[in-house]
């Protein structure tokens, strides 16, 4: 049954879930995040409930359980890179049906009437809402979705593999687009981890150069063995003047760096929703020659559609590291302290 209120597969009333008490340091005294019990949530009009079988572990999640990002909701339930089944719909549902596995993503609903929306820029959506912030997410064995920002998968995809194509992997293209690199041009990527393996890949399959610059050693071999054409320190002069750029390191020391790497005319794009301060700039030497400074919003939908094609069409697929779900905290210790190679990813259920 499809799209019928109140369709759905026999449901506990309970589940276990991940809950940020008070954001602080993972490392602190105290974790800031705990394995409970929680109501299975309830979808509304629009919306899908779904039994989780995955979930990414992101660096936006450390951002928002350390408290990098500002609280938008007490007790959260953070992830947002998640693969599931659907087991029940709410009212005024008719996309998918029972039992269809499904993506559930960071970005979770946008007006649809404001400029931006109207215009082809959701991301930019003042009314803007996100999965693992604003609402909760993945860390959990049942999660809710509108329908209209849910994605279906490849078949080519398992469950574990797919999980982090839906924020590392989708990020990591529309990073690629707004860093508008040239064709069989050279591309330098500061950090290595999951996005920034995607994107390379992705870059890769293209014909284009591609110059990693990571403290991580293992990340540096990591690079070298997709074939990329160096890898070396982030305060490493780059061995050929890059055409674009992106970081994905929330440090914001390495932009003068990037910038001081980059032909005239080239681009830096800067992926992270979080960031420490940039120094300050000498315009002389780090903007003038016309090289461009941007960022990355979230994403839109066609960016997830777009890039999801692309990654069957292209067998990009992540590096994973498989965490059991009772160890979260374990796998957020991994991805903070760096120097991985691809993406950890909790297993929630079997498929």
């Amino acid at each position: 049954m499809s799209g019928e209120s109140g369709a759905t597969l026999s449901l506990p009333s309970m589940m276990k879930a991940w809950t940020i008490t008070t954001p602080g340091p993972l490392d602190g005294p105290v974790a800031p995040i705990k394995l409970v019990d929680k109501k299975v949530p309830v979808p509304q009009r629009g919306e899908m409930l779904v039994k989780v079988l995955t979930c990414g572990v992101c660096h936006t999640d450390l951002h928002v359980t350390e408290g990098d990002l500002p609280v938008h909701r007490e007790h959260l339930t953070p992830g947002h890179e998640i693969v599931g089944k659907v087991v029940a719909f709410g009212s005024e549902t008719s996309r998918f049906q029972l039992g269809d596995r499904i993506g559930v993503p960071w970005f979770r609903h946008a007006c649809g009437v404001c400029e931006y929306c109207r215009s082809g820029h959701e991301n930019l959506c003042p009314h803007s809402v996100y999965t693992g912030w604003d609402h909760d997410g993945g860390y959990a064995q049942y999660v809710t979705v509108p329908e209209g920002f849910a994605y279906r998968l490849p078949a080519e995809f398992d469950s574990l593999t797919a999980a982090p194509l839906l924020c590392a992997g989708i990020i990591g293209y529309r990073s690629f687009l707004r860093a508008n690199v040239p064709a069989g041009g050279t591309l330098g990527i500061y950090g290595f981890g999951g996005s920034a393996h995607l994107t390379a890949q992705l870059a890769l399959a293209q014909g284009i150069a591609v110059h990693v610059f990571t403290r991580g050693k293992d990340a540096q071999r990591f690079a070298l063995q997709l074939g990329c054409a160096s890898a070396q320190g982030v305060d490493a002069k780059t061995p050929v003047p890059l055409d674009s750029a992106i970081t994905y390191a929330p440090v914001g020391t390495i932009v003068p760096r990037a910038l001081a790497n980059l032909k005239p005319g080239g681009t830096l794009a800067c992926a992270g929703i979080h960031m420490t301060d940039i120094p300050q700039l000498s315009y002389q030497e780090a903007i003038f020659h016309e090289k461009n400074l941007t960022s990355v919003e979230s994403n839109t939908r066609r960016d997830g559609e777009e890039f999801l094609t692309l990654a069957a069409r292209l067998h990009i697929a992540p590096t994973t590291h498989e965490y059991p779900f009772a160890k979260a905290l374990e796998a957020m210790r991994r991805v903070k302290e760096g120097d991985i190679e691809g993406a950890c990813v909790l297993r929630v259920a079997n498929d």
